[in-house]
């Protein structure tokens, strides 16, 4: 029976654990900070299976900047933190499978590296870009000022600063690279192997980002830069040019390199075909149609006599013959495939949209005619808050609606960690009602609090997060409306979970420090505003379970329990839990279980637990927190 860590995983240590499954004798044991011994690299030893690959000389060819180790060391931290449901700022909190989780995500991605690793299809940020000001990603490795000339040794003889407070110097481009580089570390982990991530950036950092995503997903799974059209209107007040887009960066996990290869992310293609024209008035069996001409400017002459049902004779236009031999128009009448119009006008055929098969490559340049622009987005954010600039810097939803069209399948899992209002919540539900998929999203975003003089704030809203849930609500509740028979699934709920201090109290952490004065905070080790819900939850995140299954909650014996997706984990925490109730959860034979230490009414039904399980359940994992 383990005791559970109950915090995000260590990377640095797995990835020793990896490099010592491949070169086991350049893994050794060293004293680490703590003064215990550890699993440490043999650096030379390692330099040594590589000699003859490795350069000796200073120079090579780098992408670096102030704070670069410092910002990878940061993604490897194991953080003491937890996500705290919240149902009762949820939608359809027991049955949705889509997520929103409120704190900075560079928290948030190291708690779901267990759960959503290699389980995210796409990926899609719209980062803060780099305005030369500081981020409110307040990350312990983005500096100060007077820090970064510290290390960049930027002074004259008499102690002044070499360089001006620009928005072009290179603090605010070693911040803005520290912040977003742990990020994409952790990111590419989430990443299906047919995965993909696109980043919107703008010209002041898109060569920046173009470098830092060569380095973590690699040059050769670069898929394009593709130019959205993001507004349609000219600055005549610009100095030079009139910026009118911005750009999209989208790199793979790993990329097909030819069209037999089964592993890796490939591009869907468009529709050839607007989908909304096809409908279906009639019934047809075959499904839903849209009527086509059936004449053409053809080089063969095609030319005979169509006879309508009500004996009308029409004969071909004078400049054009029809599209079709008389023997295909035959079997197409025989089909039931003609649309016959009103008296003399010329029959249309239906194109099914079952038998358009053939689609369109995506290009690189989005205009706003095919992905929408800035002045969508907004009308979209009055529309459904019935207010005026509400929230001036969101994507269309088209033009997510578009990327999840060339990227998704109909039940993979999405993910925006930047989400601001939300916009990538609303493009799954809009492209799930239209497709009939069932894909799912996680959103994260930081409290972030609107400016005083802004719409948002004057309008009652606390923080971007509460803007943007109530937005997928509202966006819902409209799409709800929409639902045919066909559709009655659609999820438009959301489990919303909040980023938190451990569950546990610091004794946990800190066994080596006890002392009799920490005796009475001993009773124990779980802070006292935690319920049950809260450490089931902290749980799931170390076993590596998803947040979206569903649970539920039974009474054994006057104790509570709590049942995860039909019994991938068992929890109770309550105390004196007599043997009689850990045998009948035993008798469930979960996947795992998880008790309180405390939790037992006798030392000997600790003692005996183990054997419990191994008798009843053996294949049952056992711990305890």
């Amino acid at each position: 029976m383990e005791k559970m860590k109950m915090e995000s995983p260590d990377i640095f240590h797995q990835n020793i654990e990896k490099l010592e499954e491949l070169f086991p004798g350049c893994v050794t044991e060293g004293v680490g900070k703590d003064g215990h011994l550890r699993k440490t690299v043999n650096f030379e030893y390692l330099r040594n299976l590589f000699s003859e690959e490795l350069s000796e000389e200073n120079e090579v060819y780098e992408f670096t900047w102030a704070g670069k180790k410092a910002s990878i060391a940061e993604a490897c931290k194991p953080v003491r933190k937890t996500l705290r449901p919240c149902p009762e700022e949820s939608v359809n909190w027991d049955t949705t499978e889509n997520i929103y989780i409120e704190g900075d995500n560079l928290d948030v991605l190291k708690l779901l590296q267990e759960s959503y690793l290699e389980k995210v299809k796409m990926i899609y940020i719209d980062p803060p870009y780099n305005t030369g000001n500081d981020f409110i990603y307040r990350d312990n490795f983005v500096r100060s000022t007077n820090e970064y000339k510290e290390e960049t040794g930027k002074f004259d003889e008499q102690n002044n600063s070499l360089f001006k407070n620009t928005d072009y110097n290179g603090r605010f481009h070693s911040d803005w690279c520290s912040m977003i580089y742990p990020r994409l570390m952790l990111a590419r982990n989430l990443l299906t192997r047919d995965g993909v991530i696109f980043i919107s950036i703008d010209d002041h950092e898109v060569k920046t980002l173009r470098f830092i995503c060569d380095e973590i997903f690699g040059e050769n799974n670069f898929i394009a830069q593709i130019v959205w059209e993001k507004v349609h209107t000219r600055k005549n007040s610009a100095i030079n040019f009139s910026g009118s887009h911005e750009y999209i960066l989208c790199y793979a996990k790993k990329k097909r390199n030819y069209a037999g290869e089964e592993d890796g992310f490939r591009l869907h293609l468009l529709p050839r075909d607007n989908t909304d024209a096809y409908t279906n008035p009639d019934n047809d069996p075959k499904g839903p149609w849209k009527a086509d001409p059936i004449t053409a400017h053809n080089y063969y002459s095609a030319d005979y006599q169509i006879i309508k049902p009500d004996g009308t004779v029409i004969t071909r236009p004078k400049d054009r013959y029809w599209a079709f031999s008389e023997e295909t128009w035959n079997r197409l009448v025989s089909e039931n495939a003609v649309v016959w119009g009103n008296g003399d006008s010329i029959p249309m055929m239906k194109r099914y949209l079952c038998d358009v098969n053939d689609g369109l490559v995506p290009t690189t340049l989005f205009t706003r005619k095919f992905a929408g622009d800035t002045s969508t987005a907004k009308k979209n954010m009055d529309s459904l808050f019935e207010s005026n600039g509400l929230f001036d810097y969101t994507k269309p939803v088209k033009l997510l609606y578009r990327l999840l069209q060339i990227s998704t399948d109909e039940n993979d899992i999405v993910m925006d960690f930047f989400s601001g209002s939300g916009t990538m919540a609303q493009a799954v539900m809009e492209y799930n009602l239209k497709s009939k998929g069932h894909r799912k999203f996680i959103l994260v975003q930081i409290p972030e609090e609107p400016s005083e003089n802004s719409t948002a704030f004057q309008s009652g809203y606390k923080s971007i997060c509460e803007l943007g849930k109530e937005r997928i609500r509202r966006a819902g509740m409209k799409l709800k409306e929409e639902l045919s028979d066909s559709n009655q699934n659609l999820d438009i709920g959301f489990r919303v979970f909040k980023l938190d201090e451990s569950n546990m109290t610091d004794i946990y952490y800190s066994t080596d420090e006890y002392n009799q004065g920490l005796l009475p905070l001993m009773e124990s080790n779980i802070k006292a505003d935690r319920n049950d819900l809260d450490l089931m939850f902290g749980c799931l995140l170390e076993w590596g379970l998803p947040l979206s299954m569903p649970f539920r909650s039974e009474i054994l014996e006057n104790f509570h329990i709590l049942i995860y997706n039909n019994g991938n984990l068992i929890a109770c925490f309550e105390e004196e839990i007599p043997e009689t109730v850990i045998t009948k959860i035993a008798e469930y034979r979960p996947d795992r279980v998880v008790f309180r230490d405390a939790g037992f009414s006798a030392s000997p039904i600790k003692i005996n637990i183990n054997e419990i399980f191994r008798i009843i359940s053996p294949e049952t994992k056992i711990k305890i927190i």
